[in-house]
């Protein structure tokens, strides 16, 4: 069961940022590709679009998303029930996913979640039994916070270990901070361009690291400038000492 549960994670957790980017397939479209709950409100719904000409089967779960140690973790969870949570979708039709809270009410501090919408083959095609994975699609679910708009509050250090220069970002705010393209600026004025689109989130009161897609002997030491998408807004930051 461990080891089961060991592989879906991993499979699961490569797949985290491209599937938030987009949730296009070949005849599968998905929308909204995120959810923002506001406090007061305790359903939303998310819209699945057959665009092929066979039907469409597919299964539905619902994760409880964390990070500890500056990874990413996902655990089962009841606080947010999806129906139905398998979907037979028809040719060139739709079908909601309706997601339902199930203890209602406000949270002092945002809550996530992701819900994967497998597409699976029958179990009759092609002489195959059990479930076949084709596509998996991961959409990152929010319950913002009560009160006045959440901020994130992030401090920024890139170090090295083992040789490779890492990235960690600590996000001591009340919402989560969605990390997109990023350029970093050394003293000598020399760019490094680390990602033109989702790098990825830091959730709220956590923090998380990465290794950086750069060189061993990049020069990184020392104070650097940080020009990056948090939240769709532009900002420019400088990294701290670890």
């Amino acid at each position: 069961m461990k080891a089961r549960a060991a592989s879906l994670m991993k499979s699961v957790l490569a797949l985290l940022a491209c599937c938030a980017a987009g949730a296009n397939g070949a005849n599968l479209q998905i929308s909204p590709v995120t959810l923002n709950l506001r406090a007061a409100q305790n359903a939303a719904g998310i819209n699945l679009q057959n665009l092929g000409d066979q039907p469409i089967y597919g299964q539905v779960r619902v994760f409880a998303w964390e990070q500890r140690d500056g990874e990413e973790t996902l655990a089962p969870t009841q606080e947010l029930v999806a129906s139905p949570p398998i979907v037979e979708i028809a040719a060139n039709s739709r079908q909601t996913i309706r997601l339902v809270r199930a203890q209602a009410g406000p949270v002092a501090q945002e809550k996530t979640y992701r819900v994967l919408i497998d597409e699976v083959s029958r179990e009759d095609e092609a002489g195959r039994s059990g479930v076949d994975i084709r596509l998996r699609y991961s959409v990152p679910v929010f319950v913002l916070p009560a009160g006045a708009p959440g901020k994130e509050i992030l401090d920024w250090q890139v170090f090295r270990e083992r040789g490779e220069w890492m990235l960690r970002v600590k996000n001591s705010g009340n919402i989560h901070a969605q990390i997109g393209a990023m350029t970093l600026t050394n003293q000598a004025g020399k760019e490094f361009v680390i990602s033109k689109g989702l790098f990825g989130y830091v959730l709220a009161a956590r923090m998380r690291v990465w290794r950086l897609p750069v060189v061993r002997e990049a020069e990184l030491d020392g104070p650097l400038s940080i020009a990056v998408n948090v939240n769709a807004k532009a900002l420019v930051a400088t990294n701290s000492t670890p």
